[in-house]
């Protein structure tokens, strides 16, 4: 794999601390800017809503830039709005820098993402994309404790200034390591990529990937009080079983990049198949504290597993539209990272607890498996049958 590739996951690692820093930030941030901590919780409602919009739009915006200077530019922004964020006393300010990073990391993404698969060749777009996606798990295990310690120790805008600092060196890598015209070598026809995304293909890999990554989010969003209200795990430990499910979430990466691109099917649907199941178990063997450490691990081996295949597979399916299938892959997740907090607030508010949660994970794995039975009938009685391996394919 080019070194290039990891220089680009460098950059994904910062901008996935930035996006999952601010669950042990809140706190701090509302006593000093003098908000509750309900409304300091919108910022990261802020950055999963800029996430959302913003992939498939600065990914219409990048079609048409060079490669290298629109992943120099959007990394700039990013660094530059958190600069911003650890100066300003506004909170309203603070806010709007949250939703520009986001804009700026989401085209960061598509860009890196059709950057990635350009630099490989045509059979390992799943092991380019899972360099990239360590450099997010990486975030979870390293980045984000890091930023809460460089909290507690300095103040939440030393984290801020952190994340600035790592831009830095990502930046200079971008430069001196991204080719300057990347994959065809001219800029890109936008008309030309939307036509590539037509297929139903596309749009099944795309909510098969929102599925999954609710799943995911449904149970780390609130895996924190699950440990400690069901498990009885010391609030002390917290950081360690969030940094345990990281683990596992690169350790899944890092072995779907080397199965994805020959097996997609198997990883998908056995990776799949052991995804719901664990998440059964979860539900009813939260209450144990070894179970609980060990589905930590293997939840979040197999989700990123799976969820890095299926953005590999978004990727294969629109290969003539590989900046703005990124955009679209982003966007995706994104859904899936706010819908899954959101259905596992209300199974919590419904009066199925916190242990009621893995189970929520459950449901929204298994109904991943009826929409990969749907999109199959539906392509096989339009004569759409796929000769590659792939979920939905034929």
């Amino acid at each position: 794999m080019p070194f290039a590739l990891h220089l680009l996951a460098l950059a994904v690692f910062a901008q996935g601390t930035s996006e999952f820093m601010l669950s042990g930030l809140g706190p701090d941030i509302a006593h000093d800017l003098g908000v509750s901590i309900p409304a300091a919780g919108a910022l990261t409602s802020a950055f999963a809503i800029g996430m959302i919009v913003g992939a498939p739009l600065t990914a219409v915006l990048a079609v048409r830039w060079p490669r290298r200077p629109a992943l120099f530019g959007f990394l700039l922004v990013f660094a530059l709005v958190h600069v911003v964020g650890a100066l300003t006393s506004s909170f309203p300010v603070l806010l709007g820098t949250r939703v520009v990073a986001a804009l700026a990391n989401a085209g960061f993404l598509a860009v890196a993402l059709a950057t990635a698969v350009s630099m490989v060749a045509p059979d390992a777009k799943g092991r380019a994309t899972s360099i990239l996606l360590g450099g997010t798990t990486l975030a979870c295990v390293a980045g984000v404790p890091g930023g809460a310690l460089l909290g507690q120790l300095l103040g939440w805008r030393a984290a801020f200034w952190a994340v600035a600092l790592i831009c830095v060196p990502a930046m200079i890598a971008v430069l001196r390591s991204v080719p300057a015209e990347s994959g065809s070598g001219a800029r890109g026809d936008v008309r030309a990529e939307v036509r590539a995304l037509r297929g139903p293909r596309l749009l099944a890999v795309l909510l098969l990937g929102a599925l999954v990554n609710a799943a995911t989010f449904c149970t780390f969003t609130y895996l924190a009080p699950v440990a400690t209200e069901v498990t009885g795990i010391d609030a002390a430990r917290v950081p360690a079983l969030l940094a345990l499910f990281g683990l596992g979430s690169f350790a899944g990466v890092s072995a779907a990049g080397r199965l994805s691109d020959t097996y997609p099917t198997r990883v998908l649907v056995l990776g799949g198949a052991a995804l719901l199941l664990g998440w059964v178990v979860f539900a009813f063997a939260a209450g144990n504290v070894a179970a609980t450490l060990v589905l930590a691990f293997v939840q979040g081996a197999l989700s990123f597993a799976v969820g890095s295949t299926l953005i590999a597979q978004a990727l294969y399916a629109a290969s003539g539209a590989p900046t703005l299938a990124g955009g679209l892959a982003t966007a995706a997740l994104n859904v899936g990272a706010a819908l899954g907090p959101w259905a596992g607030g209300l199974a919590i508010g419904g009066g199925l607890g916190y242990r009621g949660v893995p189970g929520v994970s459950a449901l929204l794995v298994a109904l991943a498996f009826v929409v990969t039975c749907v999109a199959r009938v539906v392509r096989r009685r339009v004569g759409g049958g796929a000769t590659d391996e792939a979920v939905v394919g034929g």
